[in-house]
């Protein structure tokens, strides 16, 4: 849930309002900033925590407001607005640098489930095994580099193909790459975290009985 609050709402509001309700870009942009600057005030105030994920879409959409005002080339148009992803992409991969794997926050909660005994299995894991935490920054390294290698692809395209073609293939293109990033990210980090998660609850029964 905070994953699809923080990134999939934001971006897919704009690319919907943009592209299937006819909005202009900054319409859109201003629209689609809503969910992601109420969560980052919310968190702040509310839970007294800064929820980066929400704070860095806002902080893409606020760019891309003021890049909106650049006119002209259509060509650079294209290729602005996969300015999303690289700007999603470079802020993971620098979180997984400074050791702080921001898309934890969206994956945490699909594996502990609610669960107060899976919980602190991940909290036991995340303090005492590296190959867990290894697992938690390829997870973020995974998505940060297939956004990061989306918004390249997309540049490239914009400038080599006609641009009837972009139009279409950069939504190809986005689709392919979020189907990518949930295989790889799923394969080499969820699957392995999980496998964990369960043996440490298993452990932590028996050592409780």
């Amino acid at each position: 849930m905070p994953l699809i609050l923080d990134v999939a709402v934001p971006v897919g509001s704009y690319y919907l309002l943009k592209n299937g309700f006819g909005m202009s870009t900054m319409a859109a942009l201003g629209w689609s900033s809503v969910v992601p600057a109420v969560r980052t005030v919310w968190g702040v105030v509310k839970e007294r925590r800064f929820n980066a994920l929400a704070a860095l879409i806002l902080f893409v959409n606020v760019v891309g407001l003021a890049l909106s005002l650049v006119a002209g080339d259509p060509r650079l148009m294209l290729a602005k607005d996969s300015g999303v992803s690289s700007a999603i992409g470079i802020g993971i991969l620098v979180s997984v640098k400074l050791g702080r794997p921001m898309m934890t926050q969206g994956m945490k909660p699909f594996l502990v489930k609610g669960d107060a005994a899976r919980a602190a299995a991940w909290d036991r894991l995340a303090a005492g095994s590296e190959a867990f935490r290894k697992a938690e920054r390829t997870f973020s390294l995974v998505w940060g580099t297939v956004l990061l290698s989306e918004c390249v692809a997309k540049v490239v395209g914009a400038y080599t193909l006609p641009i009837d073609t972009m139009v279409w293939l950069g939504t190809v293109v986005t689709v392919a790459s979020m189907a990518l990033a949930f295989f790889l990210s799923g394969r080499f980090a969820v699957v392995p975290m999980e496998k964990m998660l369960e043996q440490e609850l298993a452990a932590g029964s028996g050592t409780h009985s």
